[in-house]
Parts: C-alpha cells; structure tokens; sequence
C-alpha cells in the first residue's frame, strides 16, 4: 500500500527516552497519505508517544520524524501540517460552538467574516450546522466530540492525529461515532492517525492497524490481516480471542511442532470427518445477544476451548453445562504463532 501511495508520515528508527525509561525503542513506521492508520495497544505500549512524537508536542531523543516528505524532527509543533484531536475536547466554556471552531483561525489573524464561514463549513461537515450559537455546556459528550474535530479540520490539517478520542462516550454513542468518523475521514481526503487501545474500534475504523507492545510495533497489517492471521501470541490474544495450543497439544492434533491459535468462531459443536475433533464437557455458557460463547474443558494435552456459537443455531439453544460436546475445527482455519 505504502509503495503505490505518498507517504505522508515516515518514523525511521525512532527513540523516545524518559531518564532511564524507554518509551519508544528503534521504531520504523510509515502511513500513507490519506490513510486511516490506527496504533492499537495496552497503556504503556508506546502509542500516544509515537502519536506526541508525529505531533511535535514530543521530541525524539533518536531518529528521524518526517511529514510529507520534510524533516520535521526539530520542527515545533505549531509549524507541522498536522492537527490533533484529544479525548478530553478541551472546549472554552465561555465561547460560543462557532466561535470554539474558529479560535485557531483567529490566532492565525484570519478576518472575522472568513473564519466564522470556514467554521461553520466545519461544523456543517460535523452535523452540527444549526449548533453555533451554544455553549459547550449545552452539548452530549458526542456533540462536544464533534466541535473538537470541527475545531481540529478548521485549519485543514494535511494529517489528523486522534488520542483516544472517543474513549469518554458511552458504547453507543462510541459506536455512532465510529461511523462518523469513518466518513468524515472519507470526505475530507487526509491522512488520520487514531490512538486506540479498544480492539474492535481499531478493526472497524482502520485501513491498517500497528499492534504496540513495550515500545515496539509487534505486527502492522489490516484489520482482516490482523485478525485472521496473527503472528505472535500476543497479537492473537490482543486482537480478538484465542485459543492457543502448545506444542504438545498441537502434536497430538497433527498440527506440528509449533505454537496455534484458533478462533471461537472456526469451531463448531459436531463431529466431522474431514475435520481435527476434541471431546470435552461443557464448563460454561455466555448468552450475548446474537451469539453464545460455549466453553469445554477438554481432556490433557488440550486446552479449554472456547467456542462461539450463533443463536440462530437451534442446536446451540439446547446445550447445558454438563453436556458432552464434540468441538471440531479445520486444520486450515488455525495459524501457527511465534512466541
């Protein structure tokens, strides 16, 4: 993708050091212009510094930051052709929505008439066309989302850089704006950089996903890369739910020598001739809507196993625990893991 694309931001052996901590260590990375690029990982991975780092709000203690084709390592972070949305809004509570929006362009000394249009073009790409005249304190939690990414596209940025910026809102509002966010992405053109550590928003948003761990990018790929083809046990445990057999179990299954992870939803609850079958007993069983998720202890070498199973599968709405089940699963649906 990278090869047939401009680049838009370039890390090439990056490091950020605090005293003796290691934040972000040798990191090369590279995003496409016009991408929606997601950095996934656990507090601590190093995501946020990467995003501070792209930003200029951070300084690299080692390497080279590059935005569209210039150094900007020792670059501020007010003369970078970047904008970042953070999760707390960070709205004037005594302005207007309309004048929150054009605040940038005001310091920037654009006229008064031409910002308060460019702003309300902002807020009109937002939803919030007919919202100018409130205050912060009159808006949802969404609606105050939505004024930050006005406020941010306002100065149109060639790269929008997001910090958690959905990690307030509830499920359903983070849901609703997932979508948005996707299509404002879409009809604006430019590159977004979005900090998550929320798998399922990284997989629904992204072009392509990097996975952090301690510093480091462990695996970058798309999101149907990255769930149906993780390349380590932390990624496969990360992004979505696994089962992982150990060697000794993958043996015994004919599988190889190796480490395997297995998707819930790759196992089913019959015996098949042409597929690798584990008798257990049923340990548990989660009701969650569309699915349930069945849980069979499994006899030594073999690990619990953990199944997900549609409701629309009358078979699966009689199963209790105690029952014994045969879990089968094709040798090609798993995928072999380094450590």
């Amino acid at each position: 993708m990278i090869n047939a694309m401009t680049s838009a931001i370039h890390l090439t052996h990056v490091t950020k050091t605090y005293g003796n901590v290691t934040a972000v260590d040798g990191l090369d990375l590279e995003i496409a212009e016009g991408e929606f690029f997601s950095m996934l990982g656990p507090s601590g991975s190093g995501k946020t510094t990467v995003l501070r780092l792209i930003a200029g709000f951070e300084t690299a203690t080692a390497g080279t930051v590059s935005l569209f084709g210039q150094d900007v390592t020792r670059t501020p972070a007010f003369d970078r052709p970047v904008n970042t949305v953070f999760q707390d809004y960070a709205l004037f509570p005594h302005m207007s929505v309309l004048d929150n929006v054009a605040f940038g362009l005001r310091i920037r000394g654009v006229g008064r008439k031409e910002r308060h249009a460019r702003a309300q073009e902002a807020l009109d790409l937002v939803q919030l066309g007919e919202y100018g005249t409130r205050k912060p304190s009159e808006l949802s939690g969404g609606q105050k989302q939505r004024v930050a990414l006005a406020r941010a596209i306002v100065l149109q940025p060639r790269a929008l850089l997001l910090d958690e910026p959905l990690g307030a809102l509830d499920l359903q509002l983070r849901e609703q704006m997932q979508i948005e966010l996707k299509q404002l992405q879409r009809a604006l053109g430019i590159t977004f950089v979005f900090v998550t550590h929320d798998q399922n928003e990284a997989l629904t948003l992204s072009d392509r996903v990097a996975v952090f761990s301690a510093g480091k990018i462990v695996q970058i790929d798309t999101p149907e890369g990255l769930y149906e083809h993780p390349a380590t046990r932390y990624v496969a445990d990360f992004v979505g739910h696994s089962v992982v057999f150990e060697p000794d179990s993958a043996r015994a299954l004919g599988l190889g020598d190796s480490i395997y992870s297995l998707r819930p939803e790759r196992i089913q609850l019959a015996e098949r001739a042409d597929a690798i079958n584990i008798t257990g007993v049923i340990a548990e069983i989660i009701y969650s809507g569309a699915t349930r998720t069945v849980v069979i202890d499994a006899p030594a070498p073999h690990p619990r196993l953990t199944a997900t199973i549609p409701n629309s599968d009358r078979a699966a709405q009689s199963l209790q625990i105690g029952d014994t089940v045969t879990a089968s699963f094709r040798v090609d649906d798993s995928v072999p893991l380094t450590e």
